[in-house]
């Protein structure tokens, strides 16, 4: 029958993918592994990112969809046109599933059509009616639905989105426990305050370039926990020195430090041009994104640090690349100007920094071009050459 339908669209005009070939379920009824199904369900979450292949940049979207039944993570390769929010109730067609991460998975390719189904209500059920998994913040994963946690807040801000056309208020900020720290958001006002042990029950993680991020609403179970149950805020609140083949097998971290060798500075480090609207760099007076504009000049340092058990690229913010070169950007300004040559700060910032140890602090991402630190503090450490080889020698005498 399904082959009979593609044949009379197919003949007399119409595009074949459009009818619905699949088999409607529910949530709880999907199985890995199906190769056309249809759902009706709402978005719960929703993310972007773009990928490099075959020389062309594409985005892709992920997040997770729900119903009266359950949840369930997403991926949307290649659908054209694809204009959905959180909040939205989507009808798709011609989807598959597969297995990722010992969970079932629903994939959009570019056979599937999805349909915003404007004006329809559709209940999700309540994390609390699934099992829960309590986890620590180092084992959250993207795609980990209704899990519990127990942390301390260390911050959080409130701010003002606009969904469909819609004001909303999102409270975000970082928690910690002894094994790490996340970043967060709550779409509900919990009345959070930093310094404060939570337990959360029914969040789900989403990710950004890597970087896990729980996010909990009013659907999930939050409560108070004891002070005791975790160190003090002081504690929690410094940075964790990790190794980079840590971040590497993590695909990143939140507020770590790192120290290693600097063995590169990247072209793109110095002085600088930025688009005025998106802050992106600026390429032969042009933004990928606004075409030719006239760039805003800027200042920064992008330097490859090895720790001997991995790497990293560290982004040096202007403040403290100016630091780093003891010089305001505008005097590197005049300096390139009197050598006529813009490069001669890179140059600057190679001499100071390249195979010299340093230490780094800040949070971690991840994406096709490997571990990327956006970098809150640097120190260039002084060695103590000698003491370190008498320290080395006694530890092998041991």
């Amino acid at each position: 029958m399904d082959a009979a339908k593609r044949s009379i669209v197919r003949k007399y005009g119409g595009n074949p993918a459009l009818l619905s070939i699949g088999t409607t379920k529910t949530v709880k009824e999907l199985s890995a592994g199906e190769p056309s199904i249809n759902l009706l369900a709402k978005v719960i979450s929703l993310n972007s990112r773009e990928l490099e292949q075959d020389g062309k940049t594409k985005e892709i979207y992920y997040g997770i969809l729900g119903d009266d039944t359950g949840t369930v993570p997403f991926t949307a390769w290649e659908v054209r046109g694809l204009n959905i929010q959180v909040g939205d109730v989507i009808r798709l067609q011609n989807a598959y599933t597969k297995e990722f991460r010992g969970e079932v998975q629903v994939n959009f390719g570019n056979r599937a059509t999805v349909t915003v189904e404007g004006g329809t209500l559709l209940e999700v059920a309540s994390p609390q009616e699934a099992p829960l998994t309590r986890r620590n913040l180092d084992e959250l994963q993207e795609g980990m639905r209704n899990v519990r946690i127990t942390a301390r807040v260390l911050d959080i801000e409130r701010r003002e989105v606009e969904v469909r056309g819609e004001p909303k208020v999102v409270f975000s900020g970082t928690l910690a426990d002894a094994t790490g720290k996340v970043q967060f958001s709550a779409w509900h006002d919990f009345g959070l305050e930093p310094g404060e042990v939570i337990e959360v029950e029914g969040g789900y993680v989403s990710a950004w370039r890597g970087l896990p991020q729980l996010t909990f609403d009013e659907r999930s179970r939050l409560e108070r926990g004891k002070e005791t149950a975790l160190p003090p805020l002081e504690e929690l609140d410094r940075a964790r020195r990790v190794w980079i083949e840590e971040l590497v097998q993590k695909g990143g971290g939140v507020d770590v430090q790192v120290r290693g060798i600097v063995v590169e500075v990247r072209e793109g480090s110095g002085l600088i041009h930025r688009c005025p609207e998106c802050r992106r760099v600026v390429q032969k007076g042009a933004c990928r994104i606004h075409g030719e504009v006239k760039g805003e000049t800027d200042l920064r340092t992008k330097a490859v640090i090895d720790d001997g058990s991995g790497a990293l690229t560290a982004i040096f913010n202007r403040e403290l690349t100016e630091t780093l070169l003891g010089k305001s950007m505008d005097e590197a300004i005049a300096e390139a100007k009197e050598a006529m040559d813009s490069e001669v700060i890179r140059d600057a910032l190679s001499d100071l920094l390249v195979a010299r140890p340093v230490q780094a602090q800040g949070n971690v991402t991840s994406d096709d071009y490997g571990l990327m630190m956006i970098a809150r503090s640097v120190t260039v450490l002084e060695v103590d050459v000698q003491a370190e080889a008498r320290a080395l020698l006694e530890e092998l005498g041991d």
